[in-house]
């Protein structure tokens, strides 16, 4: 029923007024209103009305006259999914920290109080000042998955901004996007203003200087700048490096519907848009001064990034391929922002995020020596992302000095040796059930184990075998206790760009469901082992719209206008709409999802570099499907990837035993020095 309150477009909100008074470079300008007068007598007919009201601990309440670029950094979701994102969180005190720039927030508001809002004209808005969303000059949108898309166009739309880029004038905000999605932004091309590449501290500062530099060539004076204006701030922001404006390129395609080239005609654009990344967290210690939540939130804990990038190479993981190289922070830079962290919020969990953070080099030293300072408190220390065969009885003992040994989360991703094989999951059951036997022995009392299935060559025997390896290590939990608990979730797998695993085909979801009801009927004796499964439908659209390239956008401006929203959330008519949309735009969903592409095909990313080299991903592709394994170039000779070369970047392997590997130039792979093995990092920190 919640989906049927957005089904019929209520009126959107009225006409916003002259604003030119707002825009202006100097500290003449004036503030834009407050609609928080309107909004407050509203919340109490929307459920979690605290989500709307800001007020935070760490909030940042800036001057609006006193800035000259004024920024509103949004994540696509409820307050509750968006409010612990790192990246808005360091984003937003990077920018706050500079004296002529403001930084606000916004998130979308559930779909009662987007009716309430249209209804009395209350734009989209931030949660400092409740400022609409048209007065700022950038409307920066971080999109961590496809599902956010319907959002953005929603905020757009509701925040009075057109959400097609060439009808907005020089008032108008600058829509930019980043995050993992935005490395193939062509599904909103139309939507967007640019996209950038890569990680986004530096670059932002960047967007920053040219913002304010333009404004004060065209928006100080007293003459109207004209509709040219407007575009020379693109160009302006198509000098910067990894960032895409995606009106100065067009696709080509060949007779037959496939993608020959996006090309540049733009004079001046780059032909290949690079990411951006950086070279050195040291210089970077965010954030220092987390927002504390006014309300429940997803995760509630004060989170440092320990390290940057992923070298282990599972092939069917876009955030391990695209945030390479590895780029560790010190033991002693990650004990300061722990303990000023948790000094100035008051949580009392610490989660040591990375894209598997048991891989840091030391984290045996920096677990326990978070875990001396703690010793005796409240304050645990949490791993969001660890690997089985990373995990050992020193960090167990560290984890739970404290004596919570609650739950742990693995991801095997595959069932079979053959299966981890495929998808360069080196990890093997005997990994997997020796962790298992470690963990439950040590007194942690519920595991996690996460799969796919769906996956490129996978037979039943490998679906199966998930079924298989739960029920394995559901016996081991019951050994050691018989309250002890085991979960394995699996859902369907997406192919992802700038992945080996780019080319494949998509499994429909009445394929899913099938895999998945082998594996409920393998374990229906098994009581007490879980199965928690994905929504295979929405799988349907991550996956189109992560390969689709331009002709996808009037599907999802056209499922937007049906009442598309929070695509990811259970509660919505997901499928149903977007097939719908589908319909009606005449798009062929198998074209873009059940389809194997060739190696000659251009794919709609191709002119976004993300420091992969194109015949390397078709190479390991190759070795995908000759279940060929592909070692973690951290520990091994280089092999040509082509994200290093280039970079001023070494491979940290260990600040504790004081070595470092310098990267081999290309073709010098697998040559004959001698290389340290991945356990050797261990022996410093027992």
């Amino acid at each position: 029923m919640l989906g049927a309150a957005i089904t019929r477009r209520v009126p959107a909100t009225p006409a916003r007024e002259p604003r030119r008074s707002v825009r202006v470079a100097g500290a003449a300008a004036v503030p834009p209103p407050s609609y928080w007068d309107a909004l407050e007598p509203l919340l109490t007919r929307v459920r979690k009305p605290a989500q709307y009201v800001g007020g935070e601990h760490n909030q940042v309440a800036r001057d609006w006259g006193a800035a000259d670029t004024r920024w509103l950094l949004c994540y696509p979701d409820t307050y509750e999914v968006g409010q612990p994102n790192q990246g808005i969180q360091i984003l937003y005190e990077v920018l706050n920290e500079r004296p002529r720039t403001l930084a606000e927030r916004a998130y979308a508001p559930w779909v009662d109080l987007e009716q309430l809002q249209r209804e009395h004209g209350i734009p989209a808005f931030s949660l400092e000042h409740h400022r609409p969303l048209w007065a700022f000059d950038v409307f920066a949108v971080t999109l961590p998955h496809e599902l956010g898309h319907t959002n953005l166009l929603n905020l757009l739309d509701l925040g009075a901004v057109p959400i097609h880029a060439d009808a907005r004038g020089v008032e108008d905000p600058v829509v930019l996007v980043g995050g993992h999605a935005a490395y193939n932004p062509e599904p909103l091309a139309p939507f967007i203003d640019a996209a950038v590449m890569g990680d986004g501290e530096e670059v932002t500062l960047e967007i920053d200087d040219v913002l304010a530099a333009w404004k004060r060539d065209h928006l100080d004076g007293d003459a109207t700048p004209g509709p040219e204006a407007r575009r020379d701030l693109l160009r302006r922001l198509a000098d910067v490096e990894g960032v895409y404006v995606p009106a100065f390129y067009e696709p080509r395609y060949h007779d037959d519907g496939r993608l020959r080239q996006t090309v540049a005609v733009e004079p001046g654009a780059p032909a290949l848009v690079p990411k951006r990344t950086v070279q050195d967290l040291e210089q970077w210690p965010y954030p220092r001064k987390q927002i504390v939540p006014m309300t429940e939130t997803v995760h509630e804990r004060f989170s440092v990034e320990i390290f940057r990038g992923c070298t282990r190479g599972c092939r069917f993981c876009q955030a391990g391929m695209i945030t390479r190289p590895v780029r560790e922070r010190r033991p002693e830079t990650i004990q300061k922002l722990v303990e000023d962290g948790v000094r100035d919020t008051g949580f009392n969990e610490v989660g040591l995020l990375s894209l598997s953070s048991a891989d840091h080099s030391a984290i045996g030293a920096v677990a326990r020596d978070l875990a001396d300072s703690y010793e005796g408190t409240t304050t645990s220390l949490s791993l969001p992302s660890t690997r089985v065969d990373a995990f050992n009885v020193t960090l167990s003992n560290e984890l739970s000095r404290n004596g919570r040994r609650t739950g742990l989360t693995f991801a095997p991703e595959a069932g079979s040796e053959r299966m981890r094989a495929v998808i360069n999951k080196m990890v093997s059951e005997a990994d997997l059930l020796r962790t298992a036997e470690l963990a439950f022995s040590e007194g942690w009392r519920h595991i996690k184990l996460y799969f796919m299935v769906g996956l490129p060559t996978e037979t039943d025997e490998d679906v199966l075998a998930i079924a298989d390896l739960g029920i394995r290590t559901y016996e081991i939990a019951r050994k050691h206790g018989r309250a002890n608990k085991v979960t394995i979730s699996v859902g369907g797998f997406i192919p992802k760009p700038h992945t080996p695993f780019q080319w494949c085909a998509q499994d429909p979801p009445e394929e899913i469901r099938r895999k998945l009801s082998l594996i409920r009927h393998a374990i229906k004796d098994h009581g007490g082992l879980k199965l928690r499964t994905n929504d295979p439908e929405e799988g349907v659209i991550e996956g189109l719209l992560a390969r689709g390239d331009r002709r996808v956008a009037p599907v999802v401006e056209r499922a937007w206008k049906l009442g598309a929203r929070f695509d990811g959330w259970h509660e919505m008519p997901t499928l149903e709409t977007w097939m719908q949309a589908l319909e009606e735009t005449g798009v062929d969903l198998d074209w873009f999802s059940s389809r194997e592409r060739d190696e000659k095909e251009a794919l709609p990313w191709d002119h976004l570099d993300s420091g992969l080299d194109k015949a390397w991903l078709w190479e390991d592709w190759q070795d995908a499907q000759a279940d060929k394994e592909l070692d973690d170039c951290r520990w091994s000779a280089c092999y040509d990837c082509g994200v290093c070369p280039g970079l001023s970047i070494e491979h940290d392997t260990g600040y504790t035993g004081g070595f470092q590997l310098p990267v081999l130039p290309q073709g010098l792979g697998g040559g004959s020095q001698e290389l340290p093995t991945a356990p050797e990092r261990y022996a410093s920190d027992g």
